[in-house]
């Protein structure tokens, strides 16, 4: 399970947070180890850990989440349903390994990565506090937001692989539901990952103060109004 898997950083000690990277379709996980780079260096005290895919592609090399043979708009929802198990234990691992839970846990997905990333968090039981979806979809838009999950989207405008539509319909569809939501596209930026994405990246997880936080503080303060 972990063989195929790069651990970017091991923190000293128990670590305070669980950073895991999910690469894209015909890729492996040394492709996002930069990325995990600079995410270690934000966070010295996180495991940071690039995970590679369960199944080869006709590539060298290459790994991938679910087939993309034949793929379309209606057989990619039951792929994803069925990669989904494998993907779910494979993050169960990893927090095994470090001795977190869910509440520290951020996955950060790229293209076929973040599609598995996104879908997990409006599973049963989502996997991380944290999501970041870089070039990402929805199989399909979700029915429900998770109410413990912030998610975070991030998109180049000139992506001819996933059109950057999806960002915009996830957010829309979000946010309409209550969730907690952020959403960037960047001009200029086509299937990939540029260093302005990467650092905005690093920024949502730094920065990002969570709607459910944001939510009991709004509890907290009008209860102090009604006893006063």
């Amino acid at each position: 399970m972990k063989s195929q898997s790069v651990v970017v950083q091991k923190a000293p000690g128990r670590p305070q947070q669980l950073i895991l990277l999910f690469h894209g379709y015909g890729a492996n996980a040394e492709d996002l180890v930069p990325l995990g780079g600079r995410l270690a260096a934000a966070f010295p005290n996180a495991n940071v850990v690039s995970v590679g895919a369960r199944q080869p592609t006709g590539y060298p090399g290459g790994l991938q989440w679910f087939s993309l043979d034949g793929v379309t708009d209606d057989n990619r929802v039951d792929r994803v349903a069925g990669a989904m198990p494998g993907f779910l234990a494979q993050i169960r691992a990893w927090q095994q390994d470090a001795g977190v839970t869910e509440s520290v846990t951020a996955l950060v997905g790229f293209s076929q990565g973040a599609i598995m990333a996104l879908e997990s968090s409006v599973g049963q039981n989502p996997p991380a506090a944290r999501v970041i979806a870089i070039a990402g979809r929805f199989a399909r838009l979700p029915e429900r937001a998770p109410a413990q999950t912030t998610i975070h989207l991030l998109h180049g405008k000139e992506d001819e692989v996933i059109p950057y539509r999806h960002t915009i319909d996830a957010a829309q569809r979000l946010l309409g539901l209550g969730g907690d939501v952020t959403a960037d596209v960047f001009p200029f930026v086509g299937h990939g990952i540029s260093d302005e994405l990467g650092e905005l990246a690093v920024q949502r997880l730094k920065s990002h103060v969570p709607k459910r936080l944001w939510d009991e503080a709004l509890r907290a303060e009008q209860k102090i109004g009604m006893n006063e």
